[in-house]
């Protein structure tokens, strides 16, 4: 039986939406696009874009028109830009972004869109394991052939 299932939530892993590059000045909820991009290292341009593209939730404005980005924006930012390091394709993060915003009937489809990413993601760390394997081997030549030419 899952955790869930049991009545208690699953641990959250570390990356998981709840550290920060950079603390959050606190008791504040309200940050501008400068802001965030300082904070989360993503450009002021790439945030309009994914809420251009509906990667990001609706972001509040002020009565001028300014963006006002949430806590609760920055941990989403956090759980995107994992899911790009992962590679995900930008139309699967948008995806999952309108599945989420579907509500609670959505978690079947949510859950089986990351299941297949982990997969992803998981045979892309074995290619890497493999190539690391190859680089440590011809490192190693390289290593004993040197040490070898140092001896005569």
């Amino acid at each position: 039986m899952s955790p869930a299932v049991a009545g208690r939530l699953p641990t959250r892993p570390r990356g998981c939406g709840t550290e920060l590059a950079h603390p959050r000045p606190a008791g504040r909820d309200q940050y501008t696009i400068s802001e965030v991009a300082e904070h989360t290292g993503l450009s002021a341009h790439t945030l309009r874009w994914y809420e251009r593209i509906g990667l990001m939730p609706h972001v509040d404005r002020t009565h001028t028109g300014q963006r006002r980005f949430s806590n609760r924006d920055l941990d989403w930012l956090s759980l995107v830009t994992k899911l790009r390091l992962t590679g995900m394709p930008v139309a699967d993060m948008v995806r999952y972004a309108e599945l989420v915003r579907g509500g609670e009937h959505t978690f079947a489809e949510r859950e089986d869109l990351l299941t297949a990413h982990r997969e992803d993601v998981r045979q892309r760390i074995a290619e890497l394991q493999s190539t690391l394997d190859v680089l440590d081997y011809k490192i190693d030549i390289y290593a004993d052939a040197r040490r070898a030419s140092e001896r005569f």
